[in-house]
């Protein structure tokens, strides 16, 4: 049985020779059960070497091959090419600059992450004699979900906050830095909610619901953001007790 064919028009961008983007179409005989990445790989090693796409694991765990599919932020390694027609537009995640083609530049999304702190802060080391810090199973449950998150992007791609507001810190470092806040070790709440309350403040947050709508790992980011918006309110408040006490 012969594969069937479709037509990849793909985002196309050289820093060094193109003054904007343009798109460059490729016809693949694609196997039924190939993902959108299996395509691009297939064009990179068969058809046009010089397409540039970033992509690693091809199991959805290291985030690296995020991008648009017709218009939708996607992992291009779990995307199931049976689920589009004869033609499927790829081009690079959204709200990002571009290096070149499908490949864009993460540098400022890392900033963003760094910003919330993504670490256990501790009050002060524990003494060996102390033993470890013990955390219950439910202790552990109030937070997992927002530990899920693989660094896709996606969320960013898909947020129309972020589109408008580029000092937005965004889903992604926002529940990272709302996971860190509600765990039972850490000690470092009160640093990331003047973070939270400050420039790109989680209050910039419409609550569009985009982010988890594309997320992959079901991290629901928009849930976090908005608990983190209570947490950081509270922290506000009790801040002027704390003073009056003292």
């Amino acid at each position: 049985m012969s594969a069937e064919k479709k037509t990849f028009v793909v985002t196309r961008f050289d820093p060094d020779r193109d003054e904007a983007p343009k798109t460059q179409s490729y016809e693949v005989p694609v196997q039924p059960d190939w993902k959108v990445l299996d395509a691009l790989n297939y064009i990179k090693d068969e058809i046009d070497p010089t397409l540039s796409h970033r992509w690693s694991c091809r199991m959805a765990v290291c985030g690296s091959c995020g991008m648009n599919v017709d218009g939708e932020p996607k992992l291009t390694c779990k995307t199931s090419l049976a689920d589009y027609g004869d033609t499927v537009e790829v081009s690079p995640l959204s709200n990002f600059p571009v290096i070149r083609d499908l490949v864009i530049e993460m540098d400022g999304f890392m900033e963003k992450f760094k910003a919330v702190k993504p670490w256990i802060v501790s009050a002060k080391e524990k003494a060996v004699e102390e033993g470890t810090h013990r955390q219950s199973p439910e202790e552990l449950q109030a937070f997992k979900q927002f530990s899920m998150c693989i660094n896709c992007m996606l969320c960013y791609a898909a947020c129309p906050v972020v589109a408008k507001e580029p000092d937005f810190l965004g889903p992604a470092a926002l529940a990272l830095g709302h996971r860190y806040n509600m765990d039972t070790r850490d000690a470092g709440s009160r640093e990331r909610n003047e973070v939270f309350r400050g420039e790109g403040s989680v209050f910039h947050c419409s609550y569009a619901n985009e982010c988890s709508e594309v997320c992959p790992k079901n991290v629901d980011p928009a849930a976090a953001v908005n608990q983190a918006k209570l947490g950081a309110v509270v922290d506000w408040a009790t801040s002027f007790f704390v003073r009056r006490e003292k």
